[in-house]
Parts: C-alpha cells; sequence; structure tokens
C-alpha cells in the first residue's frame, strides 16, 4: 500500500515550551508511515523488530552520555532519536497488524495511572520510598504468576541489573537495614574471594569474584550510588590519566618499550601517573 505523499520536509512552528502538549507526534508517525509505505524507502522496509534491537540500546545509550555530558541541546537531539525507535517500531506493529503507535501511548497511560493511586486515587504516600514499594505490589497483582525479578530485563548492563534486582527485592523487605551491615558482606565476600584466590581455584575465584562485585553494588544502593555510573566516571579517570603516561612515555622514552629492552620499569610508569594525579587535583 502506498501513502500519499504529503510536504513533510517544509518547517513547521514549534509552540512554546509551555504550550507544547505532544501533538507534534503526529508528524513523526506519519513521516514514518511514509518511509515504511511500498514507494518508501528501501532500508526502512527491510528492518523488523530483531533488526532494530542494536539501535534501540545504542540510541539509549547516548542518551545517557549527553545526561552526563550535562548537554541539555544533546539530550534533547538524543531523546529525538530514541523516540524515532519507538515510533518505528510501533509502525513495525501496525504493519504485523498486532498493535500501533496508539496502543502503545495508551498502555502506558493506563499504567501510570493505576500505579499512582496516590495521584489518581485514594491511596497516600508519605514519601518517594513508599510510592516505589506501593508500585512494585501493584505491579505484582498485574502480573501475576511472574515473579518480582520478571521484569528486570537480562539485556541490561551487568551492574545495572545488579542494582535494579538489589532494588526490587529491596521493597518487598529483603535487604540490610543499613549500609553497615551491606559494607560487612562486602568485607565477608571480599574474604572468601581471598581464600578461593590462596586455593588458586579458578571456578571459586570468578564465583566470589561475582559475590564480591554484586556485594559492592548492593552496597553502592545503600549509599545512594548509581553502580554503573560510579565506574563509568571512573573508567573516564582512568582514560584521562593513561593518555598523560602514554604521551609521557613517548616523549621520554619514545613509547613503553620493545621486544628486546621490554616494557619501562612500572616505577616510572607509576611516577608519570603520579603526575596526572597531581594535575588534576591542581
Amino acid at each position: 500500500m502506498s501513502l500519499p505523499r504529503f510536504d513533510e520536509d517544509a518547517p513547521r512552528p514549534v509552540a512554546p515550551i509551555a504550550a507544547q502538549d505532544g501533538t507534534t507526534l503526529e508528524r513523526l508517525v506519519r513521516v514514518m508511515q511514509r518511509l515504511l509505505a511500498d514507494d518508501g524507502c528501501p532500508w526502512d522496509r527491510e528492518q523488523s523488530f530483531e533488526s532494530l534491537r542494536k539501535y534501540v540500546l545504542e540510541e539509549a545509550c547516548e542518551v545517557i552520555d549527553a545526561i552526563e555530558g550535562g548537554d541539555r541541546a544533546q539530550i534533547r537531539e538524543e531523546l529525538g532519536d530514541l523516540l524515532l525507535q519507538v515510533v518505528f517500531q510501533a509502525e513495525l506493529g501496525r504493519k504485523e497488524g498486532v498493535f500501533a503507535i496508539d496502543d502503545v501511548i495508551s498502555g502506558i497511560v493506563d499504567k501510570l495511572v493505576s500505579r499512582h493511586p496516590h495521584v489518581f486515587g485514594d491511596l497516600e504516600a508519605k514519601d518517594a520510598d513508599e510510592v516505589l514499594r506501593n508500585w512494585e505490589m501493584l505491579k505484582a497483582k498485574e502480573k501475576a504468576g511472574r515473579g518480582i525479578l520478571g521484569g528486570v530485563p537480562k539485556s541490561l548492563p551487568a551492574l545495572t541489573r545488579a542494582q535494579r534486582i538489589g532494588e526490587k527485592v529491596a521493597r518487598v523487605g529483603f535487604d540490610w537495614d543499613d549500609r553497615e551491615g551491606s559494607f560487612a558482606k562486602v568485607q565477608e565476600e571480599i574474604g572468601e574471594l581471598r581464600v578461593a584466590l590462596d586455593a588458586n581455584d579458578a571456578a571459586a575465584i570468578e564465583e566470589e569474584l561475582g559475590d564480591a562485585l554484586f556485594a559492592l553494588v548492593n552496597l553502592s544502593r545503600h549509599a545512594k550510588i548509581d553502580a554503573e555510573g560510579s565506574l563509568r566516571r571512573t573508567i573516564e579517570k582512568f582514560t584521562r590519566r593513561f593518555a598523560h603516561v602514554e604521551a609521557r612515555a613517548k616523549t621520554e622514552h619514545g613509547g613503553f618499550g620493545d621486544p628486546d629492552k621490554g616494557t619501562l620499569p612500572l616505577a616510572v610508569l607509576d611516577g608519570y601517573w603520579e603526575e596526572a594525579k597531581r594535575a588534576e587535583k591542581g
């Protein structure tokens, strides 16, 4: 089926921010329908839910990068790219005759209303923690037969998934009373990892390392720190400092070494690392 051509290239006025109400979503839906029409874009028409999986993840990660960068214009642009994935897949659902964009929007609106009885009903919630506990209870009723952890996506990055699991079980009371109990668990797991390392048992090392990482993620949750974001920032810090080490090694020694002479002594490299740290602090 071909759709009639229409002028979607012409600039459209956008209402002032305070007056915007989502009506421009219709234009995006129409553009996507045009791209998927029989005489539309060959690439778009070849896509499927499966082929678009990687783009959903990529666009979501680009939103996260933009948020961490603090650039509001970049956040706006990346949110648009992510929204495109929602509309694109809704139109694929339309082509299969299983759902379309209004079903997607209606579903999330109904969910928001039903899970906010403290706003749209008579239930009271004194703080955000109680809101989350009520959310999990209502969700459990809606998803009868599915476990508490059934809704945590397996494709999440491991640290994020671990933190989400900790959050969910905590809302039903399966948690340490405070971060001291969580910290004690970290120490316990580190001790067990030490034993596995001393025994040089590869399988035990893998298991205990995983337990220690999971315990650290739970500690980050108790400390109200995002584990994934914390590690990402540490990776960026390491990358910056190592770039200084690399530059100094190149300037002073022509590089890190060669097959005949071996690599530079760790003491030398560590000295450059300390330079980088001092420069950042200065």
